[in-house]
């Protein structure tokens, strides 16, 4: 496998667009369009950003989530929140086309703020397509796959592990297990990639490509990234699933990544 995912000059090109959004989905987006500018209307919203599989066009029916992120002039309030997750309900409910809805929201300074040059930042101008308002994008920087992004976008999922370990244990039905057995292979496969990413010298978000070079890189634990892929796609309720990828994956994965590239800046 080569790097892939950069522009001619190396850069890394933003992965998704609204033209690319499957046929099936595009009903679903102009409806997440007209709720978010529905419900976050009178100013408070500087601009709204669709990312994941639907904007790469790999979404798969009634198995692909909606991901979605609302930059708002201000810093989110409690109310904010409310309202996002109305938005999120409602398109859950209304569309079988997804499975689950998704709102990050985040102030338009913070998304720009210097501390996250190299992780938010980096996760609008190249993984986010614009939906509504301004292109962050434009007053964003041009990212090459370096290990300073790897360090910035990834380096705190040993921060993660307490949590993941607490909910895993206070998980009580197939459906939590489930959930959250997405929530951490997701996060594993991705940061197992971003370990190798200025190595393997490209860019990917694909869950499957990302476990084959990490594969290419740390055989000995192909196995358990290629698993772990497997589950962010398929997720499962099994509670030895969750043990495998908090319990050893996670932890050596993070060990490993605070050798390679050191630790993420610490967020107030």
């Amino acid at each position: 496998m080569a790097g892939t995912g950069l522009d001619a000059e190396g850069w890394i090109a933003r992965e998704g667009a609204l033209s690319r959004v499957p046929a099936a989905f595009a009903g679903v987006v102009d409806a997440a369009r007209a709720r978010i500018a529905e419900s976050f209307d009178g100013g408070l919203l500087h601009s709204a950003y669709i990312y994941g599989s639907i904007p790469r066009g790999t979404a798969i029916l009634g198995v692909s989530d909606l991901d979605l992120l609302l930059a708002l002039h201000t810093e989110p309030t409690e109310a904010d929140r409310a309202a996002a997750t109305r938005i999120e309900q409602d398109l859950d409910r209304s569309f079988s086309q997804i499975d689950g809805v998704g709102i990050l929201l985040f102030s338009a300074r913070t998304l720009l703020s210097e501390l996250e040059r190299h992780d938010l930042g980096f996760f609008v101008a190249c993984l986010c397509t614009p939906l509504l308002g301004d292109d962050l994008a434009d007053q964003l920087p041009r990212y090459r796959p370096t290990p300073l992004l790897a360090r910035e976008t990834n380096g705190d999922l040993s921060l993660a592990l307490p949590g993941w370990r607490r909910q895993a244990a206070e998980a009580n039905n197939d459906q939590q297990r489930k959930a959250l057995s997405r929530v951490v292979a997701r996060r594993i496969v991705r940061t197992g990639f971003t370990l190798i990413m200025p190595r393997w010298g490209g860019w990917t978000s694909d869950l499957t490509e990302s476990a084959e070079a990490f594969g290419l890189h740390y055989p000995e634990r192909a196995g358990q990234m290629r698993r772990a892929a497997a589950i962010g796609r398929t997720p499962s309720p099994v509670p030895g699933v969750l043990r495998e990828l908090i319990d050893d994956l996670g932890p050596w994965l993070a060990a490993e990544y605070a050798v390679v590239h050191g630790e993420k800046a610490l967020r107030p």
